[in-house]
């Protein structure tokens, strides 16, 4: 198992998306971007593929220690925090919520006649054109 599969499985297991990902690098201060996180996650027959270095899951785990369990000044639940990351996301298969308003009446207006397009009198084609005849293809035959 590579370094790139403990990342998806961790990743999938807690649900995280790619910018909480570089949150939490950051918490201990391991600046990455979320184009470089996306690379992680290809498949490795992908071109723009990367494999996930020692550092960089070393600095995920440590960041993950931080973020679940909080540090020695200000401990946390990690049971309250995962809790809290499933509350704040959005469902996707949950569909807006329509408000039930009462419908007023709409005026209904008449399309309005628009005026036809002008074309311009002075510009003519044989005006442009001169005296060219084109004779594409064979001649016709009488």
């Amino acid at each position: 198992m590579t370094n790139n599969d403990i990342l998806k499985k961790l990743r999938v297991a807690l649900q995280l998306r790619d910018d909480q990902i570089v949150e939490i690098l950051n918490l201990v201060d391991f600046r990455i971007s979320k184009g470089e996180i996306g690379n992680l996650f290809r498949n490795e027959d992908h071109p723009k593929y990367v494999e996930c270095q020692d550092q960089i899951l070393r600095n995920f785990l440590n960041g993950l220690v931080i973020y679940l369990r909080g540090t020695k000044e200000n401990p946390k639940n990690p049971k309250e925090v995962l809790a809290a990351v499933a509350a704040s996301k959005k469902s996707l298969t949950d569909k807006p919520l329509v408000d039930k308003k009462i419908k007023t009446e709409k005026k209904i207006l008449k399309p309005t006649a628009k005026p036809a397009f002008k074309t311009k009198t002075s510009i003519n084609k044989k005006d442009i054109m001169g005296n060219v005849k084109f004779n594409n293809g064979k001649t016709k035959e009488k």
